[in-house]
Order: structure tokens, then C-alpha cells, then sequence
């Protein structure tokens, strides 16, 4: 299995800018083909520069419809929730209208049952099954991307779209699986720092025994600063 493309830029910051210039592009194709674009976000530190970048950029906002790629199973405004930076960045400076964010429902009592909703919800606006524009991946430092993480049974699931992960460094998750993924019309990885390099390696060389690298390379582009692609041929 190849993996994905590698783009290497200087550094984070370079790397997060030219990420969100391909996001832009193609949210302005998708609009202009179909009328909408639909877009799924990972957490982390590393995408705020990223978020900031698409901030300050002219789209078509009104037409992006946002989803998230997994979110820590915490109360609403809880610090864990990845959900904040996405409103930070996009909602509270009136970048994106409120409506167009839909937020992972992961402080209901029945985990599964939101779940089943999200997928729902994918659906309306990506299609059945959903086939997202675009999604946005992290690469954790032990090979996870969303929350499939190694060794949890979301990770193995095929026959849904959003799945509850058991406990993970603290919280349980939701998260989008693999065949969410891998529909995708593009999945683009934002990936920076030394301490990301031998992962992004075994990314990039297609290796299935870490999580990242059970995600499809075709469609696919990492964005990277030259210390995470250190290991890279």
C-alpha cells in the first residue's frame, strides 16, 4: 500500500499556512462544482495555525459546512474539547456562521446512540454513505490518526462511520473510522515537530501496523515541517 504525498515546508508555521491554502482551494472548487463544502477537523495543537490561516482567507463561508474527526468525551466548553479551537478560530470572529459548525455530541448519556446521530447527520450533508470533501488528520506520537488508536475495537470496526473509543490517555472519544476516512474525496495530514518523525516514516512508506497507516494514501498529502519528514527518503 503507498502512502501519502509529502509536502515539506521550513517549518511548522509554513507548513500550517500551506496546508490551509489547500483546504481553500478546495473549498472554492467544491463550491463552485456543487454549491457546498464539507470539511472534517482533527484536534490538537499543531492545526491552531492552520485554523488562523483559513481565518483570514476570503471563502465562501456561508456554503462550508465543518464536522469534526474525533473529540474527547468531556462537558461542553471542558479545555480537552477539540471543538474549542475550531471556535475560536472560525466562530467567535464571525468567520463562519454558527449553524455550520456541528460539533460531536459527546456529552449526552447514551455515547452510542450520538454516535449513530453524527453518522446520521454526516449523511444529510455529505451524502449516503457520507463522502466528505476533505478531512483534515494529526498523526499521534504512536501511530494513531483520528482516535483509532492501537489496540481499541473502533479501530477494526467497518460497518459505521462514528464510533466510542474506550479509555485514552484519560477520555474516552468519539471519532470518525476508517471507512469515513477513505471515502473522503482528499484527506490532507498536518504534520510537524522531531518528535513526529519516525511516524511520519512509517506513514509515508504505507506501513498497516500503526493506525495512520491503515488510512487510504490515494487523495491523500501530508504537509510537513522538515523536522517531523527528517526521516523520509
Amino acid at each position: 500500500m503507498s502512502g501519502p504525498r509529502i509536502e515539506r515546508r521550513d517549518d511548522a508555521a509554513a507548513a500550517a499556512s500551506a496546508a490551509a491554502e489547500h483546504i481553500a482551494g478546495a473549498a472554492r472548487r467544491a463550491v463552485a462544482s456543487r454549491g457546498v463544502f464539507t470539511l472534517a477537523l482533527s484536534g490538537g495543537s499543531t492545526p491552531a495555525r492552520m485554523l488562523a490561516a483559513l481565518a483570514g482567507m476570503r471563502l465562501p463561508w456561508n456554503r462550508v459546512q465543518i464536522f469534526q474527526v474525533d473529540e474527547r468525551v468531556a462537558p461542553a466548553g471542558d479545555p480537552a474539547r477539540n471543538v474549542n479551537a475550531v471556535r475560536e478560530a472560525l466562530l467567535a470572529p464571525g468567520v463562519l456562521p454558527e449553524g455550520n459548525l456541528h460539533p460531536m455530541p459527546v456529552a449526552d448519556g447514551d455515547l452510542a446512540a450520538a454516535a449513530d446521530r453524527y453518522a446520521a447527520a454526516l449523511g444529510v450533508a455529505a451524502g449516503v454513505p457520507p463522502r466528505l470533501d476533505l478531512v483534515h488528520l494529526g498523526l499521534g506520537d504512536d501511530g494513531h490518526t483520528a482516535s483509532l488508536v492501537p489496540g481499541d475495537a473502533a479501530a477494526q470496526l467497518r460497518d459505521r462511520d462514528v464510533a466510542v473509543t474506550g479509555e485514552y490517555r484519560g477520555h474516552r472519544r468519539m471519532t470518525l473510522t476508517f471507512p469515513a476516512l477513505d471515502r473522503a474525496g482528499e484527506r490532507l495530514w498536518l504534520v510537524a515537530g522531531a518528535g513526529k518523525a519516525t511516524m511520519l516514516a512509517r506513514l509515508a512508506a504505507g506501513d498497516r501496523s500503526i493506525p495512520a497507516g491503515r488510512v487510504t494514501g490515494q487523495g491523500a498529502v501530508v504537509f510537513c515541517d522538515r523536522a517531523a519528514a527528517a526521516a523520509v527518503p
